[in-house]
């Protein structure tokens, strides 16, 4: 008898790369070693005030969120940075990154939320420099937060999707209210002159039936001083919006070139658009770190409310389990995370990507796009970008803008 699909929360065995058909050991022999994690999601509260319908967490495959605490404890959060710590110890790290996330992490309240900043720059500042942030849908930032921000020199990006009507078509409350006027008071706040310091810029995930220029127009009404626009998480199992079987079609590609022209024609600078500004580095011959282009390693490690160490969480949009990781070996999670093959496949560079990408001229930009959306059920993560086709042609229209200005620079 043929089974059924699996049900939506139920976790997947892995049996496609990279847990089968990665050799960790082989690349070892072959001198290849892994590089410690810098940067660390830290989940203090796993549920949410908003009910985003395209909500990676809440919405789509992996719902292990039900079976977490809703806030992270002071012990638990203890136990996680004496276990960076560790970990920044042996690599003698330099610096770390450290992201209050949540669900929505301001859910925590602010004497729990300066607990757990205080606690990390205590903890961690004799050992390596820190540099801490938090992002939040924007709809509890008040002024006290903002105090302790300011205090604990706490970064704070904010999730915004354009003006009121592009918001609101999917960053609702629970009771289908929109979230924009809520959301702009937060801002207004974050942006006086007093806390402006604080600003790490806005998050916008697209979509396609939002006016991009004026999507973009609105965000930089809030003066940010960068923008990061994503790419609604899907696979080729479970599409994103708008893409339809015609994988020729290039919605994305078009809704962000049209965004490109209107920020690349400015007179002056107006905000940095991260996905812009590392396309350009990459064909410049830079180096970027990305989730989304380029072969940067990704060293990135996600705890959640319960402590437990997981993969970026974006994944949680595979499958069911998709960012679970096998730690409970004696010794430091993070350490010994580092020879997991999902951990091992996001820093090895071309080697992780399939065939017809590193045939493709521009896989060195590109990079395959994001993990998560090369995932496909029957052979795991080693496709090209389910977005392949908008990639492609943003990258190479931002290829001849940034060529047609050079030559007209030489010339001059």
């Amino acid at each position: 008898m043929e089974s059924g699909p699996v049900p939506l929360g139920v976790p997947v065995v892995q049996t496609s790369w990279p847990a089968i058909g990665l050799d960790v050991e082989g690349l070892r022999r072959r001198g290849w070693e892994p590089l410690p994690f810098t940067e660390f999601v830290v989940k203090i509260h796993s549920r949410c005030n908003l009910a985003c319908d395209y909500c990676y967490v809440y919405e789509m495959a992996d719902q292990s969120w039900r079976d977490q605490p809703k806030t992270m404890s002071r012990r638990v959060f203890d136990e996680a940075l004496q276990m960076i710590a560790d970990h920044a110890r042996r690599f003698q790290l330099p610096a770390v990154d450290l992201v209050f996330h949540g669900g929505e992490p301001l859910l925590v309240g602010h004497r729990d939320l300066e607990y757990f900043a205080r606690s990390a720059r205590e903890s961690l500042e004799p050992i390596t420099e820190v540099r801490l942030g938090v992002q939040t849908n924007g709809v509890l930032l008040d002024l006290e937060f903002l105090r302790i921000c300011a205090r604990w020199n706490v970064r704070v990006g904010v999730s915004l999707d354009g003006d009121e009507s592009g918001n609101d078509r999917h960053r609702r409350d629970r009771r289908g209210a929109g979230s924009y006027t809520r959301v702009a008071a937060g801002i207004t706040q974050l942006t006086a002159d007093e806390n402006r310091h604080l600003f790490a810029g806005l998050l916008c995930t697209i979509d396609v039936a939002n006016d991009p220029v004026r999507t973009y127009e609105a965000l930089l009404a809030c003066r940010p001083p960068a923008v990061d626009f994503l790419l609604p998480h899907g696979t080729w199992t479970t599409p994103p919006p708008a893409r339809t079987a015609d994988h020729t079609a290039t919605p994305y590609a078009d809704w962000l070139i049209s965004v490109f022209d209107r920020w690349f024609r400015a007179p002056e600078l107006e905000t940095r658009v991260r996905i812009f500004d590392d396309i350009i580095d990459l064909l410049l011959g830079g180096s970027v770190t990305s989730e989304l282009l380029g072969l940067a390693p990704i060293q990135l490690a996600v705890i959640e409310t319960d402590g437990t160490l997981e993969q970026v969480d974006e994944l949680k949009s595979a499958f069911a389990g998709a960012t679970k990781l096998r730690t409970a070996n004696v010794g430091n999670p993070l350490d010994l995370a580092l020879l997991e093959p999902a951990i091992v496949a996001r820093q090895i560079g071309a080697d992780a990507l399939s065939e017809t990408c590193r045939a493709c001229s521009i896989h060195s930009v590109c990079g395959g796009g994001h993990y998560v959306h090369r995932y496909r059920a029957d052979n795991g993560f080693r496709n090209p970008s389910v977005y392949c086709a908008d990639l492609t042609k943003l990258i190479h229209h931002i290829g001849a803008r940034v060529r047609t200005d050079l030559a007209a620079a030489a010339d001059h």
